[in-house]
C-alpha cells in the first residue's frame, strides 16, 4: 500500500529536483523515490576496492570470523 509524505523544500531545492526529474522524464515523486533508493543501495553495498581492502586485512578477517562464530552460538542457544 502506498504512503504519502510531506516534504519541505526550499525553492532552490525544488528547482534542482524538478530539473533533474524533467531531464529523466520522471514525475518529481518518482524521481525522489528513485534517487533515495539508489542512495540506500549505494550506502549498504561494498564496491570492489573496499572488498579487496577487507579481504587483505587479516586482523579484520579474524575478528569477523570470531564474531560470526559467536553469533552462531547465540542463535543455537535460541533453538
Amino acid at each position: 500500500m502506498s504512503k504519502t509524505i510531506t516534504l519541505r523544500l526550499s525553492d532552490e531545492e525544488y528547482d534542482q529536483i524538478s530539473t533533474c526529474a524533467d531531464n529523466e522524464h520522471r514525475p518529481i515523486s518518482n524521481f525522489i523515490t528513485y534517487a533515495v533508493l539508489e542512495k540506500i543501495k549505494e550506502s549498504i553495498s561494498v564496491n570492489a576496492i573496499e572488498m579487496e581492502q577487507i579481504r587483505s586485512d587479516e586482523k579484520l578477517l579474524k575478528k569477523l570470523k570470531r564474531g560470526h562464530k559467536e553469533a552462531q552460538k547465540v542463535r543455537e542457544g535460541y533453538r
